[in-house]
């Protein structure tokens, strides 16, 4: 999953009627954070996703790509030979 990717999951997401899922499929909670490694949601915000008003869903998805690069910082470029 790269960042684009998730970028455009929460893009497409913000557009729907009602407000869709940031999932990736990729639903795997990484121990080390708590968080998906595909959405960057937590257990609990996965779960009550569904239940949450449009204004609660669009706030976590304007924080879901910062806390991805908090949490995995793109690698530095490699340098050229």
């Amino acid at each position: 999953m790269t960042t684009t990717d998730l970028a455009f999951t929460i893009e497409r997401a913000k557009n729907q009627e009602p407000i869709g899922s940031p999932c990736t499929g990729v639903c795997k909670l990484d121990p080390a954070h708590g968080l998906c490694a595909g959405c960057f949601r937590s257990r609990e915000e996965i779960k009550g996703f569904r239940s949450m008003d449009d204004i609660a869903k669009l706030t976590l998805l304007d924080q879901l790509l910062a806390r991805r690069s908090t949490i995995a910082p793109s690698p530095a470029p490699s340098p050229a030979p």
